[in-house]
Order: structure tokens, then C-alpha cells, then sequence
């Protein structure tokens, strides 16, 4: 099942080039889907601390808000992902976008804590439909010189998408509340699905296979069997799950005395993602050409410079930081992610759905952990679990870079 016949011969003139009409569509059309997925799970992260006032919950509490949704994103991609080999890419993707805005939408009508956090669950069940399957539909669909750098713009779409949300919910939760900025990001996220369903090309590369359930933990094991893929699919826990720590409680740290901003001021801090826009297509591309064992590594301990930085009592600096921590996390995702799309020779979709469970999970799991730290040893404990985590990616990168490559695309 999946792509049993491995990857398309790179030769034909249907795979997709990079500065074609048709790469220019379907990089549009990801870029949109990627800043619909990623407004409707991230939106929230500027509202922690309004949550936690609002319905009187603890921070750790709080970020179940975000939490939630990511674990049920990371159980659900690895059933989705089986399904588009059945029913196709794109309309896997299009149900996906139009529910999960839809959900995001009425979720802001419902009065109560619990009732919002299990509308926050199902749009993440209905997120679950793009991640993964975006990324097998651009391995299927590109040509090997432009899958760097269309993986980077997809990822650069979901940096957008997280600032663009996690800004607009801010701002607007200053002047009004959070549920008009919360539904805000949902139309904004239904306009993303319709412009989606225009733009983005059919599949041209996919063929679809009769699903066979048993066969399907066959289809996922059997990366666990090859040498890097393990330890990219750990990359993906490790790195978001430190990434949204900084990100859930930095608000709450800049809410407080001696720095006591606004909670538009804490949204506006989010505009650093487009710094994460740029350096995801720039760190693909570059990786494309360098090699990605020599990029990762890089990337990764530019995040721990930055998450120094955030100690200071100076803002600009721990703006800085931020900045930094961003460019070098959206880097370091575009250059994993991209490189299981080319280690995995079958079944990328299960193989993407893999690494993007961890990603999830990790910011699921790790996102709420770090709730603890803050509550126990406040931002400085934040910042040593980070540290924590970047380290052990470290030496996982520093074992990737020495691995063999499956083919001389690979390195």
C-alpha cells in the first residue's frame, strides 16, 4: 500500500519545477493551508493568560487550550494519513481546512471551560487532515530541486499563519474579547480553505490503493527499521515540544511586573514569526544545496543562544531571543521534515504522519510540562527544560550528520 513503487522517476516532465506556474499554485495554495492550520491551533497561545483569568484556571491548565488539540492532531494523523493513499491528497486536505475553521468558529459561542476545550479537540482531530498529508502530496509532486524549497514555503505558510493568529487574537482580545479574536482567525482560516480548493493542482503522481488495515502497521514500522529515520522522528518531539514551552509562557512572564505589558504589546511580539517565514524557505533551500547534515546541527544551536538571551531583564533582548529561538526552530523543522520526505523510499505519508505525531505530541506533552517549570522555578526553569531539550536534539544532530545517505540526493 502507499507509495509501494517508491519515489517517481525525477526525469518525467510532470514532476513539478521550481519557477513554474504550477509551483507557483501549489506553493500559494500550501502557503494557505499551512496558515489555516496553524492560526486555528495556534491563535490561542496569546489568550493563555486570558483563559486563566477568564474561566479561573491554573497556567498548566490553561495551556490545554493548545495542548488538547495538539494530542489529538498527533493520534489522528497517523489513521488520516493511511486514508489519503485511499482517497486521494487534496480532498483529504479540503475537508480538513473548511472543518477545522468551521469548528474554530462555533467553539468561540460556547460559555463554558470544558465545553470550549472539547471543541478545541475536535478542530484538532480535524487539523489532523493537512500536515502530513501536504507533505506526501509534495514528494509526490515535486522534482528533488524544488522539494527543499516548496517543504520550506509550506512551513513558512505555517509560521504566517502562527503569527498572523497569535497577533490578530491578541490585539483584538485587548479591544474586544478573545472569542471576536478567536472568530476572527476562523473566517480568516474559511477564506484560506476556499482560496486552497482553487488554486492548489490536482494530483498527477498519486495513485490511489485499496486500504488494507492490517497491512497498515506494517506500513509504519518498517521506518523504524531504516538508520536516521528514528532519530529525525525524535528531532520532531524535541524541537516543538521546547519551542512552544518558550512560546506558552513567555506571555505570562512579560504580563507580570517589571515588564507589565498589554496584552495587544505580548500579541505584537508574535510579528517575530515572519523571521521563522523566512529562515524555513531560506534554511530549505540552503540545506538543498549544503546538505542537510550540515545545516541541522547549526540551526539547533542557534536556539540555544537564543533562549539565553531571554534571561535578561532588558526586553529588546529577550525580544531577541525570541527571534532567534524562532528563526532557528522553523529552520531546523524545514530541514527534519524535508529529510524524512527523502529518507522514507515508500509510504511517505506514514512516514510524515510519524514525524509529525511527534511534532505534535511534543507540543502537547512537552508544552504543558513546561506549565510545571514555570510554576516551580519560574522563567529560569522555563528556559533550563528548553536547554534541556535543545541539547539532546543537539547530539541527535551531530549522529544524523555522520549518517550514510540511502542516495546521493539524501545528504
Amino acid at each position: 500500500m502507499g507509495e509501494s513503487q517508491g519515489r517517481p522517476d525525477e526525469a518525467s516532465p510532470r514532476l513539478i519545477e521550481a519557477g513554474t506556474p504550477a509551483f507557483r499554485r501549489t506553493a500559494i495554495a500550501l502557503g494557505a493551508a499551512g496558515f489555516s492550520t496553524f492560526a486555528v491551533l495556534y491563535g490561542v497561545q496569546p489568550l493563555l493568560p486570558v483563559f486563566a483569568d477568564d474561566f479561573a484556571v491554573s497556567p498548566a491548565e490553561s495551556s490545554l487550550a493548545l495542548s488538547l488539540p495538539c494530542a489529538m492532531l498527533a493520534i489522528a494523523l497517523l489513521v488520516v494519513s493511511p486514508l489519503s493513499e485511499v482517497w486521494g491528497r487534496k480532498p483529504i486536505m479540503v475537508a480538513s481546512l473548511f472543518a477545522s475553521a468551521l469548528l474554530t468558529i462555533v467553539a468561540v459561542l460556547v460559555p463554558s471551560w470544558h465545553g470550549f476545550l472539547a471543541l478545541r479537540t475536535l478542530t484538532g482531530l480535524a487539523a489532523s487532515g493537512l500536515p502530513a498529508v501536504a507533505m506526501a502530496y509534495l514528494g509526490e509532486e515535486m522534482h528533488g530541486r524544488a522539494i527543499g524549497l516548496s517543504m520550506g514555503l509550506l512551513i513558512g505558510g505555517n509560521a504566517l499563519g502562527g503569527m498572523v493568529g497569535r497577533l490578530l487574537a491578541g490585539i483584538i482580545a485587548d479591544h474586544a474579547s478573545w472569542r471576536w479574536g478567536l472568530g476572527t482567525i476562523g473566517v480568516l482560516a474559511l477564506l484560506a480553505a476556499i482560496a486552497f480548493v482553487y488554486l492548489l493542482p490536482d494530483s498527477r503522481r498519486f495513485q490511489a490503493n485499496r486500504m488494507r488495515w492490517r497491512e497498515v502497521p506494517g506500513t509504519f514500522t518498517q521506518h523504524f527499521r531504516d538508520p536516521g529515520l528514528p532519530w529525525l522522528f525524535a528531532e520532531a518531539f524535541l524541537l516543538m515540544g521546547g519551542f512552544v514551552c518558550i512560546y506558552n509562557y513567555i506571555g505570562f512572564r512579560l504580563l507580570d511586573p517589571p515588564f507589565s505589558l498589554s496584552q495587544s504589546a505580548i500579541g505584537a511580539i508574535f510579528v517575530v514569526y515572519l523571521f521563522g517565514t523566512f529562515s524555513s524557505a531560506l534554511t530549505g533551500e540552503i540545506a538543498s544545496r549544503l546538505g542537510r547534515r550540515k545545516v541541522l546541527w547549526l540551526a539547533i544551536l542557534l536556539g540555544l543562544a537564543g533562549v539565553g538571551l531571554t534571561l535578561s531583564s532588558q526586553l529588546a533582548l529577550i525580544i531577541l531571543g525570541i527571534v532567534l529561538v524562532t528563526v532557528a526552530f522553523f529552520g531546523a523543522h524545514s530541514v527534519a521534515s524535508s529529510w524524512v520526505g527523502r529518507r522514507a523510499s515508500r509510504d511517505r505519508a506514514q512516514a510524515s504522519s510519524i514525524y509529525l505525531c511527534l511534532y505534535y505530541l511534543g507540543s502537547s506533552v512537552l508544552g504543558t510540562a513546561g506549565g510545571w517549570f514555570f510554576a516551580h522555578s519560574g522563567w529560569i526553569g522555563v528556559v533550563a527544560f528548553f536547554a534541556t531539550l535543545y541539547g539532546l536534539a543537539l547530539v541527535i544532530a551531530l549522529r544524523l550528520s555522520r549518517l550514510p545517505p540511502l542516495v546521493q540526493a539524501d545528504g
